[in-house]
């Protein structure tokens, strides 16, 4: 489970976990960094590599043993042949999640550009004395946009990473299956029924006014700023206010997400 904050990930996969055959914790998880910090060790490590040098295949082939090990070992308390991990890193690591698991799938939710930031900017405005992990709270709402979208920014990263999905082989591109916020409030039912027939599951029936309610992961990380609640029902969100400006320089500068997601909102002739 991946993709852009404030998008439907948390309810996304509180949905996937009313399906008997998958188990879905809901938190975001540290999986895959700890692959990547084993990944970055190991490759250091200079008697792995003398003996990467005069036996290459068994010895990778045991790396290869160790990091499905790894996985299997953190997921041991199922038995379910499905699980959900939850992680924005999973949208840079799609290669590598195949290496470890060829069956293994991705699930991109995305949101419009612009209720995302509206989403992150009213949530401080009820949150202002706590400022944001990266020091936002005393810039403007513009330049605290420019900063969200930036490369490196909360929204801008998974952004960009998302853009990088169009250049994943073919082979690669058919484990991907966006997940669009709007649809997903407006069409649970119908999305949720794609998303299982293309996991290859049989449907169940959801009923999204009663909804099981699973703990929440801890929001203090962000400092508040990104909440991860579930209800017992779908509530779809009003609509975030936000300038014309902003909104016109997000549909300009994302032309290609708006093309993709959203192209009935590029006006005509575009």
């Amino acid at each position: 489970m991946t993709g852009l904050p404030r998008s439907g990930s948390t309810l996304t996969c509180q949905l996937l976990g009313e399906h008997p055959a998958i188990y879905s914790p809901g938190h975001s998880s540290p999986l895959l960094s700890g692959l990547r910090t084993l990944q970055r060790h190991l490759s250091d490590n200079e008697f792995l590599l003398s003996q990467l040098d005069h036996h290459f295949e068994p010895v990778y082939q045991r790396l290869l043993n160790a990091y499905r090990g790894f996985i299997n070992g953190w997921f041991a308390e199922t038995e379910k042949n499905w699980v959900v991990d939850k992680n924005r890193g999973w949208l840079n690591s799609l290669d590598l999640a195949l290496h470890l698991d060829p069956n293994c799938r991705l699930v991109v939710c995305v949101r419009e550009l612009g209720q995302i930031y509206g989403s992150i900017e009213q949530q401080h405005q009820k949150t202002l004395l706590l400022d944001f992990p990266d020091d936002l709270a005393n810039l403007t709402p513009y330049q605290r946009c420019e900063r969200l979208f930036a490369p490196q920014g909360v929204v801008g990263g998974p952004l960009g990473a998302i853009q990088g999905l169009q250049e994943r082989t073919p082979e690669q591109q058919e484990r991907l299956f966006f997940v669009v916020f709007e649809h997903l409030m407006s069409q649970p039912l119908e999305v949720m029924g794609d998303l299982f027939t293309w996991l290859n599951l049989e449907p169940v029936k959801i009923d999204p006014q009663n909804l099981t309610v699973r703990p929440s992961e801890a929001d203090s990380y962000y400092r508040f700023k990104y909440l991860h609640q579930t209800y017992p029902q779908i509530q779809p969100p009003g609509k975030h206010p936000i300038s014309s400006r902003m909104q016109v320089e997000l549909q300009t500068s994302y032309r290609w997400f708006y093309e993709l997601f959203y192209p009935g909102l590029l006006g005509p002739g575009q």
